[in-house]
């Protein structure tokens, strides 16, 4: 039996909260801005926020935080659901901030008639000077003082649309001296005459995060709203505007946010790789974004389970991306099929297997399965695909594959003997000549001959060409944003390399996008949606073997 789990900081706040009665029902939420699509730092608040509800009991909502027109779509509302669903989650229900566009303004309207919010004509600048410094206070906007009555109206005619981007907007009136910068008279509402993915032009002046997130779970009746550690200064002010609204209590609780070594996570940086064509798109096999994560084959379970791996922290800390490929290799080595694959291929000719004959051979598609995966049929002939790298002319020490005189076993074949090699004109290997041993079938072994190396192959004259695309990390430094330079400076060139004639057992031919295999030797693959009949494309999720941190020790 596994010994059971310490609770994590918010699973003991929740836990105290329900035994003691002050919530009745857990409720979370989870709040997207639809702005981009979801990486896997978004992964860990997925999966925090739908698991507590999950375990004990309430639910979670989805609430696209769409207070910015200018940079919503549609589009990513979409992908955003379809990661979540994805990662297996399905939330109670499915809302917008607009959806409270009338409500925010009310309670906005309700500030400034009791004298907590006023309409400030200065300009982005001069509110940024007015705020002072860490070490000294601010200085009072010289709108501070405008009546309840003139800021009801200003307030009105912003919402009517008589004033132009950036004219004025809606402060809070709190403290200009307060140690935190943030209390100083935050803006609550501003102007932007832009059409909204949903409600159209219906509204041109929009509420500021700070404004419309805490109301939000205020009127959702969010027991415990989790955020990244950013936000904890943010939470004085979320608990200031609730307590002077006397609407409903959410609290709110930080945790440390995931930081993934060789890679960024700013959506904004995200969307200029995008834009800049350094990738191909959003799902772009080497983002770390969920979709491309997808493409790239990792699966639902590999990702829940690295986020349980890392924990709930107060504290920043930087997750090697190692360990997330531990996560899908420990998954797709019980789940992967095993096929065949050459990448770099030579041929080898067995001299004493008739030309004329063919058979299919058996093999296993997953030994590590609890139901070994099934079988498959693989057909076999005297000619055959090999590896380049599997022949050596002069063999070094303790080499146990191909070379003159030596024997090794054709993975699910026989045993074959290297006779003789030939080479073009420039010296290169073209074909590798061998014999083959009968009685030493595969599961009917009678030979008695016992060999070290075993090698995979692919049938020449049945085997399927196929396109493979080798990906690796998409920086070459561990914490590209805390670098002095650039973060595009440290682009690994080599970070996708595409091999265009690799030949694949005709197995493969119909294989699923929904399906993982094991290239036996060689790594983990999935079709990718750029694969037609003609042309199978597979993508390399990761290598059987962490080879990068060995190689950049």
């Amino acid at each position: 039996m596994s010994e059971k789990r310490s609770l994590n900081f918010i699973e003991e706040i929740i836990e105290n909260d329900l035994k003691s009665g002050r919530y009745e029902t857990l409720i979370t939420r989870f709040p997207p801005e639809p702005n981009g699509y979801l990486h896997i730092g978004h992964a860990k608040a997925i999966c925090l926020n739908f698991g507590l509800t999950q375990k004990y009991g309430g639910y979670t909502n989805l609430r696209f935080d769409d207070t910015n027109p200018v940079t919503e779509k549609t589009e990513y509302v979409d992908s955003q659901q379809n990661d979540i669903k994805w990662l297996g989650f399905q939330w109670k229900n499915e809302l917008y901030t607009s959806d409270y566009f009338d409500t925010l303004y009310a309670f906005a309207v309700k500030l400034i008639e009791k004298g907590l919010a006023y309409v400030d004509d200065s300009t982005a600048d001069e509110i940024a000077e007015q705020k002072g410094t860490p070490t000294e206070p601010g200085k009072d906007s010289p709108y501070r003082t405008r009546t309840i009555a003139e800021n009801l109206d200003l307030f009105s005619r912003m919402k009517a649309g008589e004033f132009p981007d950036g004219a004025c907007t809606l402060r809070a009136k709190i403290d200009m001296a307060s140690p935190n910068m943030l209390m100083r008279d935050p803006i609550l509402y501003r102007i932007k005459h832009a059409e909204h993915h949903r409600t159209g032009n219906k509204w041109c002046i929009y509420p500021m995060y700070d404004f419309a997130h805490g109301q939000s779970d205020s009127i959702e009746s969010i027991t415990h709203s989790i955020c990244t550690l950013e936000y904890v200064a943010h939470r004085e002010l979320y608990d200031w505007l609730i307590e002077q609204l006397d609407i409903f209590p959410s609290k709110q609780y930080e945790f440390a946010r995931l930081n993934l070594s060789y890679t960024v996570m700013s959506k904004r940086k995200l969307l200029q790789l995008v834009n800049d064509g350094v990738v191909s798109g959003w799902d772009d096999p080497r983002m770390p974004t969920i979709s491309g994560l997808r493409r790239r084959g990792y699966t639902p379970e590999s990702i829940r389970d690295f986020c349980e791996r890392i924990g709930i922290a107060k504290r920043e800390n930087i997750i090697e991306l190692s360990l997330l490929e531990f996560c899908i290799r420990e998954h797709l080595n019980k789940t992967a099929t095993r096929v065949m694959a050459v990448m770099d291929p030579i041929k080898l000719v067995i001299t004493n297997y008739p030309e004329d004959k063919e058979e299919i051979l058996i093999g296993e598609n997953n030994p590590e399965a609890e139901d070994k995966g099934g079988t498959r049929e693989i057909p076999f002939s005297n000619t055959l695909w090999i590896e380049r790298e599997d022949f050596m002319e002069v063999p070094a020490k303790k080499w146990f594959r191909l070379a003159p005189g030596s024997m090794v076993r054709l993975k699910h074949a026989y045993i074959v003997k290297c006779e003789d090699f030939k080479k073009d004109d420039n010296g290169n290997l073209t074909e590798v000549h061998c014999s083959y041993i009968p009685e030493s079938k595969s599961g009917s072994d009678t030979s008695g001959i016992n060999v070290k190396g075993t090698i995979h192959w692919v049938s020449a004259s049945h085997a399927k060409k196929a396109e493979v695309r080798l990906y690796d990390r998409l920086f070459t430094v561990e914490s590209p944003d805390a670098e002095a330079r650039d973060f595009k400076d440290y682009l690994n060139p080599n970070s996708v390399e595409v091999l265009h004639d690799v030949y694949i057992e005709p197995f493969l031919a119909q294989a699923s996008s929904n399906v993982r295999y094991q290239f036996i030797r060689k790594g983990y693959y999935c079709l990718d949606r750029d694969a037609t009949a003609e042309k199978p494309v597979f993508n390399r999720t990761v290598s059987l073997k962490d080879a990068w941190s060995k190689a950049n020790k």
